[in-house]
């Protein structure tokens, strides 16, 4: 018989609000626990403290409006958020400080997230919406692959502003993405009832490889896992899925939240016993699982 799905870990409760997004932060090599960032609905940035189950520090720099997109800029002390209010900020955390250092309009309300990419030491491009394109200076850049509300996936040559190839896969819009780029295999998710997977060929072109049908419509994030093993869902019917990514074999329906899960996300810890996935939701609370072992 097969084994029952988890129960989490642990559970963070402490926001006042729906939780949007999620980021962990590992430290260098060793046994320590990571450090976890969520972004709410009420405009607030939480610094929790695996250890203790609470939150260390709370961040208030989008005039609260939500936030939906935070990231760690290659330590614990360098943060990004990107929040309704247009923004994307650049936090400074050392020493306990809570300084919003720089920030940039994007000039755009939807809800499409800002991607970063680490091309080399203390060097980071950062993908962000906007009104108009705007044309790249001269260099080597990487290709970009963007999800749309018409429900296509278009790769970009960003080194020449072009459009490369576009693929439509869903009827419905994107909401989220994820890309193996070893595998050359990404997969998407929209407001409707199904996966899609698809690959990029070596010239470049975008091809639906599979699809998977699911019970209930509405994906709000797709993230897989640093080792790419496994993929995680979070649904809009209250549940995360978890998937084999190598054939899209359905693993695990972790079944807990009491409202929409906005997101997935996991630790790339390299202590086995703290590799972690956490999952957010509209009920606000943050549920944390070990699901390595089991999968």
């Amino acid at each position: 018989m097969a084994l029952p799905p988890p129960d989490p870990q642990y559970v963070l409760r402490g926001a006042n609000d729906a939780v949007n997004t999620l980021c962990f932060h590992c430290a260098d090599p060793g046994p320590e626990l990571p450090i976890l960032f969520s972004g709410s609905s009420d405009g607030l940035i939480h610094i929790w403290n695996i250890k203790t189950r609470r939150i260390d520090r709370t961040l208030s720099g989008h005039s609260g409006k939500s936030v939906f997109w935070v990231k760690t800029l290659g330590n614990r002390n360098a943060l990004l958020s990107q929040g309704r209010d247009q923004n994307v900020c650049l936090w400074d955390l050392a020493e306990g400080r809570k300084d919003v250092t720089s920030s940039v309009c994007t000039e755009n309300a939807g809800f499409c997230k800002c991607s970063l990419l680490e091309v080399a030491e203390k060097r980071w491009l950062m993908a962000m919406p906007g009104k108009d394109l705007e044309e790249p200076s001269v260099g080597s850049y990487p290709s970009l692959l963007a999800g749309y509300e018409d429900g296509s996936v278009v790769l970009w040559n960003l080194s020449m502003g072009k459009r490369m190839s576009r693929l439509t896969c869903h009827q419905e819009p994107i909401m989220a993405l994820d890309f193996d780029s070893e595998k050359a295999k990404g997969v998407s998710g929209s407001s409707e009832k199904m996966l899609c997977i698809w690959s990029q060929s070596e010239q470049q072109n975008l091809e639906i490889q599979q699809t998977y049908q699911l019970t209930n419509p509405g994906i709000a994030d797709v993230t897989l896992r640093p080792d790419k093993k496994i993929l995680a869902t979070a649904g809009w019917d209250y549940r995360i899925r978890i998937f084999g990514w190598k054939k899209l074999k359905p693993l695990a329906v972790l079944d807990y939240h009491t409202a929409a899960v906005h997101c997935v996300a996991f630790s790339d810890h390299s202590h086995p016993s703290q590799r972690l996935m956490a999952a957010a939701s509209k009920d606000y609370r943050i549920s944390v699982w070990a699901i390595y072992n089991q999968t």
